[in-house]
């Protein structure tokens, strides 16, 4: 699922004659473009979607968003890591197609009937 999540601006430079910006998330950071808000400033919060700002917000309102998304698990969603659940998986004995240790797992395990 694709979220416009909002987040705080922490610095704001050129590169290449785009403006970007380094973006908190609620504990995750991220780059994002601010083409579409050219006059966003460092301290603010804007509503970011695929890497683009696309609005500005006020501060309460991205607060309440973001521990909204927090209490339903969706930044973890958005942002998480999929390797490292990968790993959590592996290391608890859990492989792709739910093999457990010593078991083998073969091609149709991981990819499926239909994608060969």
């Amino acid at each position: 699922m694709c979220l416009a999540v909002p987040g705080r601006v922490l610095d704001i430079e050129d590169r290449g004659g785009t403006r970007m910006a380094t973006v908190d998330f609620g504990g995750v950071v991220k780059e994002v473009c601010l083409e579409y808000l050219p006059d966003l400033e460092v301290g603010e919060y804007a509503i970011v979607h695929v890497g683009f700002a696309l609005q500005r917000l006020d501060e309460e309102s991205a607060r309440r968003t973001l521990e909204l998304f927090e209490d339903l698990g969706m930044l973890q969603e958005e942002f998480g890591d999929p390797w490292e659940a990968a790993d959590g998986m592996t290391a608890s004995g859990i492989t792709a197609g739910g093999a457990a240790d010593g078991e083998r797992l073969v091609h149709e395990d991981v990819v499926g009937e239909g994608h060969r």
